[in-house]
C-alpha cells in the first residue's frame, strides 16, 4: 500500500471523502496509537482515542487545512483526547504534569491571547533549539510524550 501524501489526504478531507480517514489510519494509525496507549498505558483505550481522533480531524478540517503540518495536527489532537481521558479516568501524575504544561499556554482566543501563544511558541523554540539534540529529545519526551524518567534514562541510557 502506497501512503499518500499528507496534502492529497487533507484535500480528502475537505471534500468530505471517508477515504480521508482510512488513508489517515493507514499513514499514521500506529503512531497515534502508540503515542495515545504512552498516555493511557491500555491498549483498547488508546484505540479509541486514536478513533475520536479521527473524528476531531474531520470535524476540524475544514476551517483548518494542516497540509504543511499534518502528523503534528494529529498527533495534538490524539494527546489531548488521550489527556482527557485520564483526567477522567485516572493517573494523577499525567494530569499533574500536563496542567504544570498547560500554565504556560494561553486558552482565550483573543489578540492578546495570540500574542501571548506566538510569544510562548518563540520561547520554547529559542530554548530547544540552544540544547543538543539529545536534550531537546529528552525534553520532548518528557513534556510531549510524558515518558516516565525511568523510560527516557533507558532510552538515552
Amino acid at each position: 500500500m502506497n501512503a499518500l501524501d499528507d496534502s492529497k489526504i487533507v484535500d480528502l478531507f475537505l471534500l468530505r471523502d471517508e477515504e480521508a480517514i482510512r488513508k489517515t489510519a493507514e499513514k499514521y494509525g500506529s503512531r497515534l496509537r502508540a503515542l495515545a496507549h504512552g498516555i493511557v498505558c491500555d491498549r483498547q483505550a488508546a484505540e479509541e482515542c486514536e478513533n475520536d481522533t479521527y473524528m476531531e480531524a474531520w470535524n476540524s478540517i475544514p476551517p483548518h487545512e494542516p497540509r504543511t503540518y499534518f502528523y503534528a495536527f494529529l498527533a495534538r489532537i490524539a494527546r489531548h483526547i488521550a489527556l482527557n481521558c485520564c483526567r477522567l479516568k485516572r493517573s494523577a501524575f499525567i494530569c499533574e504534569l500536563s496542567a504544570e504544561m498547560e500554565q504556560c499556554i494561553p486558552a482565550h482566543e483573543d489578540v492578546g491571547s495570540r500574542m501571548n501563544d506566538m510569544a510562548l511558541r518563540q520561547a520554547v523554540n529559542d530554548f530547544l533549539g540552544k540544547l543538543s539534540l539529545e536534550k531537546r529529545n529528552i525534553f520532548i519526551r518528557r513534556y510531549w510524550y510524558l515518558d516516565s524518567i525511568a523510560d527516557i534514562s533507558d532510552r538515552f541510557a
